[in-house]
This record gives structure tokens, C-alpha cells and sequence, in this order.
């Protein structure tokens, strides 16, 4: 009982920070052009990064507990990924892949909250699986949780069941967690094809990108992430970072920097709207 009852809360309180937090942003993503063929995905971002292996084994989340699972809404397939938001207002965007990380995380949630800003967070399965608690905060605190995958594959090398299942079972984790299932989806190393389209769309989630790399997964110094990312301001700006994958206390002292000037520069730091 008790347990539902913290569900419940959880989504009250979801609905009223995200309608806070994008109050007057409808429309607020875009993508682009959707009239496209397929094609191969080409990789974007941290090319040079190392591809994650996979894990020797995998967890399986917890089932039974909690609401049950919500049918998802099935979109219509895109042959891009949203790279950018509404240039209306001077609108950006702020996002975290790969973690929760229990040692950076917290950091990060801490300065947004100092802030009063809301940001995205794509976390992988295997991450969240061993801290939950980040993801509740999550969604005590408004912000939106995305599918990063479980275990941070490369999924142009996967084959669709193995696509699937690295979604699926994230998505299972983050409802579990969050206390709804994830509506968008970012694929590791920016690495897109059909099938993760295609899927995520089954899935009711909608693939995200980014318009400015942060580099920090590079590890390249503070200052130069700080730079990077005020350098890269702009309206409709996506600016991806990273919670985990690594050493991201350059990450950490990075936001403490750039996110005072960026709200002192105009901008308005957003989320995307819940779809209902």
C-alpha cells in the first residue's frame, strides 16, 4: 500500500514540475527533416570513446512490485532524432548520459536544485538497477528520465531481439524507479539506425540527440567544458554531458560554472513537456 502510495505521489509530482518547468513550450522539440529515407546511422559525439563492453551478466529488475505496467503509446517511426528545441524564448536544454553514477550524480541534482532547473538524464539499466534512489530524486525534483540503453552497446552492431532487449528492460527499471515509463530514448554514442527507431517508437519513446557536445566525456579539463558549452549557447540548444562513464568530477565543477551564466545570459534552462 504504502509502495503505491509513493507511485502515486511521485506522478503528482511529475506532472506538476514538468508542467512548470515547460510552461508555454508546447511544440517545444524539433527535429529534422522528417520527409528523409532511412539511412545508416552515422556515429555523432564521442567517437573516440572506448565502446562499453557488454556485461559478463545481466541483472533482471524487479517485476511485481509497485503499479502495473503502462501500455506505451506507440508514435510514429522518425528517420532522424530531434537534435534541437523551439528557438521560442530562448529556450535550452540541458542532458546527462549514462548514469546514475552514485559519486556524480548527486552533485549535479544538487546544483540544478540550487538553480531551480529542470535537465534530462538518459540512464543506462545497468546503472540504474543499483541506484534507484537517484531516479525517485529524479522525479521528486522534476526532472526527465530518458533510455540510454542497458549496457551502453554500440546498436548498429546488435541484431533487433538484442535492441530490444536492451530498451525493454531499462525502460522496466526507470517505471520501476521513477514511477513512469520513459517517453524518450537516446542511443549510445549517438549511433542510430532503423531498428532503435523502430522500436523506440513500439515503445512510446521518441528518439533525442543533441546540438552541442560538451566534450566531457573526453575528460579535456573544466574549463574547456565551461567553454564549450557557453560557447555553444544558443537558442533551441540540446547540450549533451555526462553523470557516468568515467571520471565526471570535471563534470560536476563544470555545471557549477556555466549554469549561473547561462541563466544570467537570458536563457531558459527546459524540459520537454509529459505526453499524456
Amino acid at each position: 500500500m504504502q509502495k503505491d502510495q509513493l507511485f502515486t505521489r511521485r506522478r503528482m509530482l511529475l506532472a506538476g514540475a514538468a508542467a512548470l518547468g515547460a510552461a508555454g513550450t508546447a511544440g517545444l522539440v524539433m527535429a529534422g527533416s522528417e520527409e528523409a529515407p532511412p539511412r545508416p546511422a552515422v556515429l555523432a559525439g564521442p567517437q573516440a570513446r572506448q565502446v562499453l563492453k557488454p556485461s559478463a551478466y545481466r541483472l533482471q529488475p524487479l517485476t511485481g512490485y509497485g503499479p502495473p505496467r503502462t501500455p506505451p503509446r506507440r508514435l510514429t517511426v522518425r528517420h532522424e532524432p530531434i537534435l534541437r528545441i523551439s528557438t521560442r524564448g530562448r529556450h535550452m536544454m540541458l542532458t546527462f548520459d549514462d548514469g546514475p553514477h552514485p559519486d556524480y550524480t548527486p552533485h549535479i541534482l544538487d546544483t540544478l536544485a540550487k538553480y531551480d532547473v529542470r535537465a534530462m538524464f538518459f540512464v543506462c539499466g545497468e546503472m540504474a538497477v543499483d541506484n534507484k534512489e537517484l531516479l525517485a530524486r529524479m522525479a521528486d525534483d522534476g526532472h526527465v528520465v530518458g533510455n540510454h540503453t542497458w549496457t551502453h552497446p554500440l546498436l548498429t552492431e546488435l541484431g533487433r531481439r538484442d535492441i530490444r532487449d536492451e530498451m525493454e528492460r531499462t525502460s522496466d527499471v526507470i517505471e520501476d524507479a521513477y514511477g513512469e515509463r520513459p517517453q524518450w530514448f537516446r542511443a549510445p554514442y549517438g549511433a542510430w539506425n532503423r531498428a532503435a527507431f523502430q522500436l523506440g517508437a513500439q515503445m512510446g519513446m521518441e528518439p533525442m540527440a543533441w546540438t552541442v557536445d560538451s566534450t566531457d566525456w573526453e575528460e579535456p579539463g573544466t574549463r574547456t567544458i565551461v567553454d564549450r558549452v557557453e560557447s555553444g549557447a544558443a537558442p533551441g540548444v540540446v547540450v549533451l554531458s555526462h553523470d557516468a562513464g568515467g571520471d565526471r568530477s570535471q563534470s560536476v565543477r563544470a555545471i557549477r560554472e556555466y549554469l549561473p551564466y547561462l541563466l544570467d545570459s537570458g536563457y531558459r534552462l527546459t524540459v520537454p513537456s509529459r505526453r499524456t
